[in-house]
């Protein structure tokens, strides 16, 4: 494990002890949470733009156009 030092304006730091006691954790552990939290949101993008780019509209036309006319059922009855 590595130890970070990490300059928070105070108001900040107070937040994260409030909401870090509120969830039963340290503030550790809550930084730690919210930082491996922001991560995965920013590797997920990036993977999604990855995909994205691989993508080619005309492609993705030519399949939809193998797709079938389906008419809609409506099943959900509400009074």
């Amino acid at each position: 494990m590595t130890a970070l030092t990490v300059r928070l304006p105070n108001s900040v730091h107070q937040k994260i002890k409030q909401l870090a006691l509120r969830e039963g954790i340290s503030v550790n552990q809550f930084i730690a949470c919210a930082v491996s939290e922001k991560m995965a949101s920013v590797l997920t993008l990036d993977f999604l733009k990855s995909e994205a780019a691989k993508g080619n509209r005309s492609d993705f036309i030519d399949y939809l156009s193998k797709v079938q006319d389906a008419t809609t059922q409506v099943t959900d009855k509400r009074d």
